[in-house]
């Protein structure tokens, strides 16, 4: 409930303060948003460059949460092909005037083809043989296709789903459903207590070194814990017999991603960089727009491959308050941004490429600094504060980041 000398917002959408002075409990009474926005922008100002990641979240999809432990859903497309392990023709005694053969083909994944499913599968002469799945008997496919292409169906060789195909009578068809993938994260809380004494407070000194300086380089080295562990943590809980409690560990993107990319970076070109490209876009793999992090020897290998007609380097792109280098390719265009994390953690030559549309951020405790009184309660005499903030990442579409290996 509002004070009753804090007047409600206006039919414009106003808030008015009549008779009494503006307050941060006032701010936050008739504008709750307030303080808190100004914090994370503040936040979001402190050497952006050095956090990519966690500067992305802030700056994206970001959802409150009311549980330490976050429950999400991530789904998966479906797969468009499978390779073939066996094939062998089926006795033709009815004598189908159609010009098929019936075959019964064994794939690695059988369940990516359904009956009615149509089908392709390329010939040594670079075109398309296809053929009709009339039914499935376990890890076998009956499928039908022309007598003249079924020398096509070899061992080895992969098998692409295409359209579905009904009779006029069809009224119904196998059923398409997707089952979502339930996964857990947690929250993870982050501190970092800021405190210099009050005898330090009134000392003169030789520059302009304040408690506001202290903060700032309090939030960027909490701010670089965070980047590590959002990126590389483990998804644990740790019991503290110290402090009797149990500590939650957040997991990080790097061990969420669905893909992963091996890459010799002493033979890194211009074709093996469209290869890539073209694994990292294609496939149904989320956006357009991706952006790789990566440590410092693989930000030199790509470095030192020339711009081509296919792909072409722009020098600086700046988002999310972060200057990238921009590759340009005809699959999508790549963010890269150099991270000293990757170093710090022994992986110069690795990366990450990450589809900032789904990348989700939970928050259980907004990030906030609270002033702690330790000089009123007969602690010490000092000026305190405190940063706290409780949250972690999920990735919605794993098979839409990809792990990149270099050696």
């Amino acid at each position: 409930m509002l004070d009753n000398k804090f007047k409600a917002p206006s039919a414009t959408g106003e808030n008015h303060l009549t008779g009494t002075p503006l307050t941060t409990d006032a701010a936050t009474a008739l504008s709750p948003e307030l303080l808190r926005n100004a914090i994370d922008k503040a936040v979001t100002r402190i050497r952006p460059m050095a956090t990519p990641l966690d500067q992305i979240s802030r700056l994206g999809h970001v959802r409150d949460v009311d549980s330490m432990e976050v429950d999400y859903y991530s789904v998966d497309t479906r797969k468009g092909e499978s390779q073939i392990v066996n094939c062998t023709a089926e006795d033709d005694s009815e004598g189908y005037s159609d010009g098929c053969a019936g075959y019964k083909v064994k794939t690695m994944e059988p369940s990516v083809f359904e009956p009615s499913e149509t089908f392709a599968i390329r010939k040594d002469d670079g075109s398309f043989a296809v053929g009709y799945v009339v039914s499935r008997e376990g890890d076998i496919l009956n499928v039908r296709m022309p007598k003249s292409d079924g020398t096509a169906i070899k061992t080895g060789d992969m098998i692409m789903r295409l359209g579905r195909a009904a009779t006029q009578l069809d009224v119904q068809s196998p059923q398409f459903s997707v089952i979502p993938k339930k996964q857990t994260n947690y929250c993870q809380i982050f501190k970092m207590q800021i405190e210099q004494s009050i005898v330090m407070k009134l000392s003169h000194k030789e520059i302009g070194w304040d408690f506001t300086d202290q903060q700032e380089a309090a939030v960027y080295d909490m701010r670089l814990g965070m980047e590590k562990q959002f990126l590389f943590g483990s998804r644990m809980k740790v019991y503290d017999p110290v402090k009797q409690e149990s500590v939650m560990l957040t997991e990080g993107v790097w061990h969420q991603a669905g893909r992963e990319q091996r890459v010799d970076l002493k033979t890194l070109d211009a074709r093996t960089l469209v290869d890539i490209l073209r694994k990292t876009f294609t496939e149904n793999s989320g956006s357009r727009r991706k952006i790789l992090i990566a440590g410092s020897e693989l930000i030199a290998a790509l470095n030192k491959i020339d711009a081509q007609r296919v792909i072409t380097a722009r020098d600086q792109v700046t988002a999310w308050g972060i200057d990238f280098s921009e590759l340009i390719s005809k699959f999508g265009r790549l963010y890269v941004v150099f991270s000293d994390v990757f170093d710090s953690m022994g992986m110069a030559t690795d990366g990450i490429i990450i589809d900032p549309e789904y990348i989700q951020k939970h928050v259980f405790i907004p990030f906030n600094a609270e002033r702690l009184d330790l000089r009123g309660s007969g602690q010490r005499n000092t000026e305190a504060m405190v940063l706290t903030e409780a949250s972690c990442l999920t990735l919605r579409y794993p098979e839409a980041h990809t792990r990149i290996i270099g050696s």
